[in-house]
């Protein structure tokens, strides 16, 4: 703009002869003044030719904090979750007899402690990564695994509702227990089915969208390839793993990925699913910890081909007016090449919630009371190569939720009385166990 201006300056003489000062000086002021919208316009812009300008004021909401650009292209949510929990005798499930009675313990734990970040840019696409910033561990575990870590990363591109690709690491969409945020669940933790049959967050693509919006034939359909290796984990072979789910919602109306009916959903809301993922590699299961073992199985480092794994799920949710609904069964084959043996599982669970207040107003509308039933079989671990022994476990749990805003701020107390039926040893086992838990994000 300087330069501009001396250059004007110097112009100026060259065709003002004879012209006084005041009629140079404002001839100067009608030449800035038509070439300023241009230059103003050319300052508008940065090297990527994208439109420079300001920031609307930054205010919070559900996803926290949000930073939005003057015209709602670009934004950022930052938001800050802690879930803090009280255990009285376990701290986990547990799945074999010596994990009973003798092991009770009381235990203070900040379950989960996070920051959140996304957002959205240009035209179609989304942004989101999550850092769990002190992953809880055992006594007995190494301190590095309380380390921060990226559990989430992925970039969103949906330019139609039919279409749409994912591309990152996060929870995959094959269940929606697990799919569901551990701050959006109706209970203090999972159900016992989840260790055994998520696929958990893996690196890969997807694509995905939503067909016939609106009638009796809306669904959603969802198919990914990834790495199969787990969180944070280059794939070391050719094989990958394969996802496909499809999602039908048969009253016209879609329903999220999470638990309870805090908003209340005025017209019924039913979703029915299933979905299939296969694997070839070196994990029996995973979590959130990245690729792992079954009880038995373990993780085979030294090769990469050991576990051929096959598993399907079928999936029912229902919401309407403070009453929510979901199921899932699972089956699972796990075929060791090792040993050529086959291990086969099988899960399901059924929970319910409902908020009393809907049927008496004298009832504070912030209460909801919820149970959940659920089992495993699974071989027993303890049984060598007889395959043909089978532990059953089985969990009932009740719980009362105190949703002080939404999920956003909520305490949950939940009552569980957990049973195995050891086959080899021709046994029962069965506790109790308690947890408090407030989570709350900013």
């Amino acid at each position: 703009m300087r330069f501009l201006i001396t250059f004007l300056i110097l112009l100026i003489p060259s065709f003002s002869y004879g012209m006084s000062d005041a009629e140079r000086i404002k001839a100067l002021e009608e030449k800035v003044e038509s070439l300023m919208p241009q230059v103003l316009e050319k300052d508008s812009y940065d090297a990527h030719g994208v439109k420079k300008q300001g920031v609307k004021n930054p205010y919070h909401h559900k996803k926290g904090f949000h930073f939005e650009s003057q015209d709602g292209k670009f934004s950022t949510n930052l938001q800050w979750r802690a879930q803090m929990r009280f255990s009285k005798s376990f701290t986990s499930d547990p799945r074999t007899s010596g994990s009973f009675s003798p092991n009770e313990s009381n235990n203070f734990e900040l379950r989960r402690v996070r920051m959140k970040i996304g957002g959205h840019g240009y035209k179609y696409v989304k942004y989101y990564f999550e850092v769990d910033l002190q992953p809880s561990r055992s006594v007995s575990t190494a301190a590095s695994s309380s380390t921060a870590r990226v559990i989430d990363w992925r970039i969103d591109v949906q330019p139609y509702e039919w279409f749409g690709f994912r591309v990152g690491q996060w929870k995959i969409n094959y269940n929606r227990e697990r799919v569901d945020s551990s701050g959006r669940q109706q209970f203090v933790e999972r159900s016992i089915v989840n260790r055994i049959f998520t696929i958990d967050r893996q690196v890969g693509v997807m694509i995905k969208g939503r067909l016939n919006k609106g009638t009796a034939a809306d669904m959603r359909y969802y198919a990914g390839i990834f790495n199969g290796e787990g969180r944070s984990i280059n794939n070391s072979g050719a094989n990958m793993m394969k996802m496909v789910r499809l999602q039908w919602n048969p009253l016209g109306r879609d329903l999220k990925w999470r638990q309870s009916d805090v908003s209340r959903h005025e017209k019924p809301t039913l979703s029915i699913a299933g979905a299939w993922a296969g694997n070839k590699g070196n994990c029996s299961r995973w979590s959130s910890s990245g690729c792992g073992g079954l009880d038995g199985l373990g993780a085979d480092t030294s090769d990469r081909n050991r576990y051929e794994i096959d598993q399907a799920v079928a999936e029912v949710a229902y919401k309407h007016q403070g009453l929510s609904v979901q199921s899932e069964y699972h089956w699972k084959n796990v075929q060791d090449d090792d040993t050529g043996l086959e291990h086969n599982y099988e899960g399901a669970y059924a929970q319910a919630g409902y908020f009393f207040n809907e049927l008496n107003p004298s009832i504070p509308e912030e209460f909801e009371l919820a149970f959940r039933y659920a089992f495993v079989n699974e071989p027993d671990t303890t049984s060598g190569n007889n395959m043909q022994l089978e532990n059953s476990r089985k969990e009932y749990t009740v719980a009362a939720n105190w949703f002080i805003a939404g999920h956003g701020n909520k305490i949950t107390l939940d009552y569980s009385h957990l049973t195995l039926q050891d086959d080899s040893s021709n046994r029962g086992f069965d506790d109790d166990r308690v947890r408090l838990q407030w989570d709350i994000s900013f």
